[in-house]
């Protein structure tokens, strides 16, 4: 398995960056997230931590070295999340509960397969033309279905998340078979909310992830101006032409079949896969199972 893969976090004018991502992989699979932790509810950038946290320590204990359901494996993990973080509440106390969106990709074999939550988004985009993108679970987005071209209106308003008291609305994709130079990207909406989808695709058209990332980021930014919000933005190329820079390339081939965490914001607590094991996945299997046959057929 090759890809290329770059990833890029900014502040923005915001006073904390709440945002979290990372991607890790075996020689056969690989598990990408972006969480944007919300403002207006306490310790959004916990909420995406623990969200990120769970994930990957899931996949830790089930890629050996592929996940063998992936969409059963995703839906799995984002409710354990949002256990996670109800959890974390509960033990503190707290009157109102942290709360993230999601976007969570595995990527194996020649396909890719995707969950999300809330509005952060996964985009492909293959030879200059946007095949796909994830629907944002906002009531603009729901009244208008399918692609919509950029409107300077606020999309923020959401219905479902992790860590809402709420169960959480969620949408699995794939498997979508990948072809060489596909470009896959994962945002938050600091990216999205400033730039239209013509903007983002132009930008991963002809370029490398590694040159795309930054560009987006720094034209999101200047579009957002002096309040514009966290920009996060994660992209992966699949089988990477020879020709891109090869400190941007990560190839699997050699990997052991152990999980290597390349580039998590913080890494999990060992006992962590142990403490999501059976209480909580149990917890989840009922709603995992509706929320399958919920998203079966479904399209991003």
């Amino acid at each position: 398995m090759k890809f290329s893969v770059f990833q890029l976090s900014r502040i923005g004018g915001r006073a904390m960056n709440e945002d979290r991502m990372g991607y890790c992989y075996t020689r056969e699979s690989g598990l990408f997230v972006l969480a944007d932790g919300m403002g207006g509810h306490p310790e959004g950038e916990v909420a995406a931590q623990l969200a990120l946290d769970t994930i990957t320590a899931l996949y830790q204990k089930e890629a050996k070295p592929v996940v063998q359901e992936p969409a059963e494996f995703l839906s799995n993990a984002l409710l354990a999340a949002h256990h996670r973080i109800i959890r974390h509440a509960s033990q503190k106390g707290m009157l109102d509960t942290p709360r993230t969106t999601l976007v969570a990709a595995v990527v194996q074999g020649t396909s890719a397969t995707w969950v999300h939550c809330g509005d952060s988004r996964l985009y492909v985009v293959r030879d200059g033309k946007l095949l796909l993108r994830t629907r944002d679970h906002s009531f603009l987005e729901q009244e208008r279905p399918g692609l919509s071209e950029f409107e300077p209106v606020n999309r923020n308003i959401l219905f479902t998340c992790l860590g809402s008291p709420t169960k959480p609305i969620l949408d699995v994709a794939g498997p979508f078979p990948l072809l060489q130079g596909d470009k896959l990207m994962l945002c938050s909406d600091g990216l999205w909310g400033s730039l239209s989808d013509a903007e983002i695709v132009e930008q991963l058209t002809d370029k490398s992830v590694s040159e795309a990332v930054p560009q987006l980021v720094e034209n999101a930014l200047r579009a957002g101006g002096e309040r514009s919000d966290n920009v996060t933005v994660l992209a992966m190329e699949w089988e990477t032409p020879e020709v891109f820079a090869p400190t941007r390339s990560n190839s699997a081939d050699s990997a052991m079949d152990s999980v290597f965490a390349s580039t998590l914001q913080a890494g999990f607590s060992d006992s962590l896969a142990d403490d999501l094991d059976e209480a909580m996945i149990e917890r989840s299997i009922a709603e995992i199972n509706a929320a399958i046959r919920r998203s079966a057929g479904k399209k991003a």
